[in-house]
């Protein structure tokens, strides 16, 4: 089985066999082999910071000649104008880099937002927020990755590291006690030290979980009362899972009748998909600043208000040559328009 490094590794390298294939060819013809430029990761709103380490990974992977300078580690709350991070190197490389990163990052960081968000509901209570599997496919590490950062709790990775039971297979094991007896035999025989959960829909099979002895219950579409009354009966005896139907409004309720967890993983990882929670908060948007050494920086003009960015876009601004001098509208609707500047860079 392959470790959580070479997983990460195997995704890095798939992003950029589908986004470079066989070479930048834009940049290639364009670029200079050896011009030299840098990148600044300006933060647009207001979040929880996730990516950063995954963004050092995406640039050693590619280029490990690139010079990155950390001002913000994951996990900090962050506000528009925030200056994440800087990375320096070969233009080619950071044009080729850049979307990669601003992916991962931008994914990462409004998974967090939203673990955050919801974990805050829970201040002052022993309950976490879980994840689930509901995850993009090839990203799930760096997603569950991002549920940490946003101060919720990891459930299973995958099926290799717990026994689930759940209510198909108690139906054709035939009950929650031969469920729980063949997986316990099942990890006897094979060498395997993994925790058991069963999901319950009723109080005679949380009696039936007791008895046959597992590490979690998981109270399936529970109401707050009858998860009031499920967690007196269990009294401490194993850990409590609450799942189902639970919203950011409902969040609390769960939590004050003793829950250990909640697990509400399609609310907090599908962030920024088409299935995204409009109520929620939006991804922290990013700039992408670019300069080019001895060159000129564009300066971005916006009008007051919000941007016609969608929720979780980044916006990515590169360098012009020397010696042009414009003003120009980048979108004709007029929403934003640049001039270069001359500075001195580093």
């Amino acid at each position: 089985m392959k470790t959580k490094d070479q997983l990460i590794d195997d995704l890095i390298t798939l992003a950029f066999a589908e986004d470079v294939g066989d070479g930048d060819h834009t940049t290639l013809s364009t670029i200079p082999a050896d011009a030299r430029g840098r990148q600044r990761l300006i933060v647009k709103e207001e979040g929880i910071l996730a990516g950063v380490d995954m963004a050092r990974r995406v640039f050693r992977h590619f280029d490990p000649d690139l010079k990155m300078t950390v001002y913000i580690e994951d996990g900090a709350r962050v506000k528009p104008g925030d200056v994440a991070f800087e990375v320096e190197g070969s233009v080619r490389s950071l044009l080729q880099t850049e979307r990669t990163m601003l992916n991962i990052m931008q994914r990462m960081s409004g998974i967090a937002t939203m673990t955050a968000r919801y974990q805050d509901r829970l201040e002052g209570l022993k309950t976490k927020v879980l994840d689930t599997r509901k995850t993009t496919p090839g990203m799930r590490l760096m997603e569950k990755e991002a549920v940490k950062i946003g101060g919720g709790a990891n459930h299973r990775i995958g099926l290799f590291d717990m026994i689930l039971i759940k209510d198909n297979h108690v139906d054709f094991a035939g009950g929650i006690t031969e469920a729980v007896n063949r997986a316990k035999q099942y990890c006897k025989d094979n060498g395997k030290d993994l925790r058991i959960e069963v999901e319950v829909r009723n109080t005679a099979e949380i009696d039936e979980a007791l008895a046959a002895g597992v590490d979690r219950i998981m109270l399936d579409n529970f109401t707050p009362e009858r998860t009031r009354e499920a967690v007196q009966r269990i009294a401490g005896r194993c850990e409590i899972e609450s799942s189902g139907g639970i919203t950011l409004d409902t969040l609390r309720q769960y939590g004050e009748c003793g829950v250990d967890f909640i697990s509400v993983g399609v609310r907090i990882q599908q962030v920024g998909t088409a299935a995204q929670n409009q109520q929620g908060p939006p991804l922290p948007i990013c700039q992408l600043q670019q300069s080019r050494k001895n060159g000129q920086r564009w300066r971005v003009h916006k009008p007051p208000g919000r941007s016609s960015h969608p929720k979780g876009s980044m916006t990515v601004h590169g360098f012009l040559p020397e010696n042009i001098q414009v003003r120009k509208p980048v979108r004709s609707n007029g929403v934003k328009s640049v001039e270069p500047r001359h500075e001195k860079t580093s």
